[in-house]
């Protein structure tokens, strides 16, 4: 038998397999983002993402591209998803997106409902990340917006006790003693969370087209029978002429971005910090501060066109602008400083203050007061309105809160007195008494418990001869002279000025303000007050 040769290797049968290869390393960078890039562009479906686009409605991660800068999104809790795991692999993000961002260059925190995945239901997990984006604004210091467009509360994870008691109230927003200013967004139908967020906020701007409330109408309708649409329920002309629940309305949603960017552009990012001065800007040159005010005591004007001829131009911003419009509210900048503006506006009931007037402007000092904005009040007000309809909604309270907020306010005060300002509405506008750093009141205004004439007509003798009572009510108007020069006499008014000086008169205040050491707004009582005012 032949054999082969020592040490000289057998050939190899031409039909052997060769090998198997080695499968390469895992890669879990390549992974990971594979996974953050499908969660990301898929969200909960492209079908549900299609549907949006297809109605002209924005998903989430574009209105947050939108409104911060560009490529600044820090995503937080990309792979999150529903504790139930049944709803795991249908959950990406579990109905929530956020993270943090810059606007304008400024770091800011910024989330949203994500209407993809289960029409940004409430749950657990979801309600964690929001918790967890929340606490990193209130502890770093930044603003915190939030576009709300939810179905409420998600049913099957919140039912029964142990349910119901995982999820837990919204309380860490109330918490905040108003530490970084808050923002919500309407941008879709709201109802629950979205809405108590809302309700907390320094701003609230509601998208056209949407509705805000706490219950939806399908709710109602089975808990009361009550047949409701969306626009009758909450939409933006219930909230911005009669319930004030608002302070904006945007158009679309690009306009709900630029509202959000300019009004953040009057505030520190945080109650520790002053707020920020820009490069002044003269006022509208067009207008003539000597001539919008008219002769006639009775006669109305646009208090706007006075506002525009005093504050830098194009720098007045109104919030609520057509809710208790006898007065009007604004953040606006003097000289560069940003200031918050509380003007009686005579084109509206004569500039008349109501209930809901007060709660408009308690609102707006709580806001400056906070973050340091100075407080510029103008008056032209016959003092507050009376009667059975007004007491009966809470006139005594609500004009008292305002007041008190006025009095406790530790930011600068500037009061012009314009052409009246008679009664309480006096000492709520930071008037006579009220301890302001600047009182002053142009050469025609009338300063009195009440409108001269109306005390004419109560003092006057009833049933006297035509002729004796008209004498006697000329020498009432005479001994009743609401003159500022009896005030300022008794120097309980600074100074009368010449309406043409009142710009440089307030800028000269704002920079002798200015020299004071800054107070933080967590030093500041009202601070702590209730957030939904």
């Amino acid at each position: 038998m032949a054999t082969e040769p020592e040490g000289q290797a057998s050939p190899t049968p031409s039909s052997a397999a060769p090998p198997p290869a080695t499968p390469p390393p895992p890669d879990p960078v390549r992974e990971m983002r594979q996974r953050a890039e499908a969660i990301r562009s898929e969200m909960g479906g492209r079908g549900r993402i299609d549907a949006l686009h297809a109605v002209g409605t924005l998903t989430v991660r574009e209105r947050l591209d939108g409104l911060l800068d560009p490529g600044s999104f820090r995503e937080v809790g990309t792979f999150t998803h529903s504790e139930r795991a049944a709803d795991a692999p249908v959950t990406p993000g579990d109905g929530k997106i956020g993270g943090w961002g810059t606007i304008d260059g400024r770091p800011v925190v910024a989330a949203g409902d994500d209407v993809t995945v289960k029409h940004a239901s409430s749950s657990a997990i979801g309600g964690r990340k929001l918790k967890r984006l929340f606490e990193s604004a209130t502890d770093d210091g930044m603003p915190f917006v939030f576009f709300g467009q939810t179905g409420g509360a998600r049913i099957p994870d919140m039912m029964g006790s142990a349910g119901f008691a995982g999820i837990g109230p919204l309380v860490y927003p109330a918490l905040r003693r108003r530490r970084m200013p808050m923002v919500t967004v309407i941008a879709g139908d709201s109802f629950g969370a979205s809405s108590f967020l809302a309700a907390m906020s320094d701003l609230v701007v509601q998208v056209a087209g949407s509705c805000l409330a706490v219950s939806s109408p399908r709710v109602i309708e089975v808990a009361t029978g009550d047949q409701v649409t969306m626009e009758e329920l909450g939409g933006v002309e219930v909230h911005a002429r009669r319930t004030g629940q608002i302070d904006l309305v945007a158009e679309d949603d690009a306009v709900s971005w630029a509202l959000v960017r300019r009004f953040l552009s009057y505030l520190p990012s945080n109650s520790g910090q002053p707020p920020p001065r820009t490069k002044p800007v003269p006022p509208d040159a067009a207008i003539d501060v000597d001539s919008v005010v008219p002769a006639g005591r009775r006669q109305g004007y646009d208090m706007r066109r006075l506002l525009r001829g005093l504050v830098d131009e194009g720098s007045l911003l109104e919030l609520k602008p057509l809710f208790a419009r006898s007065l009007i509210t604004a953040l606006a900048r003097v000289d560069g400083w940003p200031v918050g503006v509380l003007a009686s506006q005579p084109m509206q009931q004569a500039g008349i203050m109501t209930p809901e007037a007060c709660d408009k402007a308690t609102r707006l000092v709580c806001l400056c007061d906070a973050f340091g904005l100075p407080l510029v009040f103008l008056h032209d007000t016959p003092g507050f309105m009376i009667g059975r309809q007004v007491e009966h909604n809470r006139l005594l309270n609500r004009a008292m809160l305002f007041q008190q907020a006025v009095a406790m306010a530790g930011v600068p005060r500037l009061s012009v007195i314009v052409r009246k300002s008679f009664g309480l509405a006096n000492h709520a506008m930071s008037g006579i008494g009220l301890g302001s750093d600047l009182l002053v009141a142009w050469p025609g205004a009338e300063i009195s418990f009440m409108d001269p004439d109306a005390a004419v007509n109560v003092l006057a003798p009833a049933g006297a001869e035509p002729s004796a009572g008209m004498r006697e009510a000329t020498a009432l108007r005479v001994a009743l002279d609401p003159s500022p020069y009896g005030a300022a006499g008794s120097m309980h008014v600074d100074e009368i000025i010449d309406p043409a000086s009142t710009r440089q008169v307030l800028t000269e205040a704002l920079a002798r303000a200015a020299l004071r050491p800054f107070v933080s707004g967590a030093q500041r009582p009202l601070s702590d007050w209730p957030l939904s005012l």
